[in-house]
């Protein structure tokens, strides 16, 4: 079984508030300030990570996952780098090298109550880059609000409606057409027919086809859009 690594600390209702209040506002000013969005989504969240680890103890690959606690770092996952092309497991290589990317970059957890719970939210943190490789989604202001819609169906994590929020408001006119007209309804529609993501193991997949696990899942791709229009 694997830990979580770094000290949590426990707060009171006013301690979360404030916390929150003060991430919010500062995940507005900075949105790459990537531990305001941790810290925002832990303190708001705990409800939502409650529902998840219920929904995964009840699904035989989700009770699997929070049994043996993969980590999605470097350790655990370099072997992707050497699959072939065509896997799950390449297809994430892939995303993760062209964009010079570390699985080890994610901030821990510091605000959860108890070890099962502080697990599932840096799970939910650590298979972000699985899904944006599943659904063929940049890593833009386009593609990371999209992908927050879909967070937001599959968890209901109140940081997730925060953040498509924040995200869509710095769209230049074309970004918010673009969005609005083709990634904000796909969005939904890709959220509610996918599996429930929270409970796959993903780690398990990695050598298996990627369109083989996209048809498994449910997941439609995202819509085609030129750089220019995306970016």
């Amino acid at each position: 079984m694997v830990l979580i690594e770094g000290a949590r600390i426990r707060l009171n209702r006013w301690q979360q508030a404030a916390v929150a209040v003060g991430s919010a506002v500062g995940a507005l000013l900075d949105p790459r300030r990537a531990d305001l969005i941790a810290a925002l989504g832990e303190t708001t969240g705990k409800p939502a990570f409650e529902r998840v680890l219920e929904r995964m103890n009840c699904s035989p690959e989700g009770r699997a996952v929070l049994l043996e606690r993969p980590r999605v770092i470097s350790s655990k996952v370099g072997h992707a780098w050497d699959l072939p092309e065509n896997t799950f497991g390449a297809a994430y290589a892939k995303f993760m090298g062209s964009r010079n990317f570390s699985p080890d970059d994610r901030p821990p957890v510091r605000f959860m109550d108890t070890d099962e719970l502080a697990y599932v939210a840096m799970r939910a943190r650590e298979v972000h880059d699985f899904w944006h490789t599943l659904f063929g989604l940049p890593t833009n202001l386009i593609g990371e609000s999209a992908l927050k819609v879909i967070e937001f169906q599959q968890m209901y994590l109140p940081m997730c409606m925060l953040s498509v929020i924040g995200g869509t408001s710095r769209f230049n006119e074309r970004q918010r057409k673009l969005f609005f007209r083709q990634y904000f309804p796909w969005a939904i529609r890709a959220g509610m027919q996918c599996t429930d993501l929270t409970c796959v193991y993903y780690e398990r997949h990695f050598d298996e086809d990627l369109e083989d696990v996209r048809r498994k899942w449910g997941i439609i791709p995202a819509p085609a859009a030129t750089k220019q229009n995306v970016a």
